[in-house]
């Protein structure tokens, strides 16, 4: 575990991080996540296959996660381009929840740790969007890393 903020100059400046003498190498990070909704909304939706007026919640929300992996770097202002060569979205049911995990990978000088995340997020609240008109109870929780490989050190959960 390091003590230095990678993102932080000696001066308190935001910087990005200079990859420029670093040698591209696979990469992969796992992220994920859950969309917890109240009991009877979560039997609605199965009792409907995940699909309302706006369609396929599901579909709509794996297509919303990769289109988010790939405007990670627009979204999070230090964070590189990086051409990316995988990116997965999976959604599972749980008990009244939506189980949600993204894998992302490419062969680069940077991690796709944000990529996976914002993959997650986004999906997650795709699902929300689709799915208020029921109820505004539900809950999008535990967004994590699940795991990681590739440059400095690797990262399991």
């Amino acid at each position: 575990m390091s003590t230095k903020l990678t993102h932080i100059d000696e001066a308190g400046n935001a910087v990005m991080v200079d990859v420029s003498n670093k040698a591209e190498s696979p990469r992969l990070a796992i992220a994920s996540g859950k969309v917890i909704f109240p009991e009877i909304v979560f039997k609605t939706l199965s009792e409907n296959q995940f699909s309302g007026k706006k369609g396929s919640i599901l579909q709509t929300a794996i297509i919303a996660g990769i289109q988010a992996v790939k405007k990670t770097s627009e979204l999070i202002p230090l964070c590189h381009q990086i051409n990316l060569t995988k990116v997965h979205i999976d959604i599972e049911l749980g008990v009244n929840e939506l189980l949600v995990s993204c894998t992302v990978k490419c062969t680069e000088k940077t991690g796709v740790e944000m990529e996976a995340l914002t993959g997650v997020s986004v999906a997650a609240l795709t699902i929300y969007d689709m799915c208020k008109a029921l109820s505004q109870d539900i809950i999008i929780s535990e967004i994590k890393l699940e795991k990681k490989t590739g440059g400095k050190n690797d990262f399991e959960r």
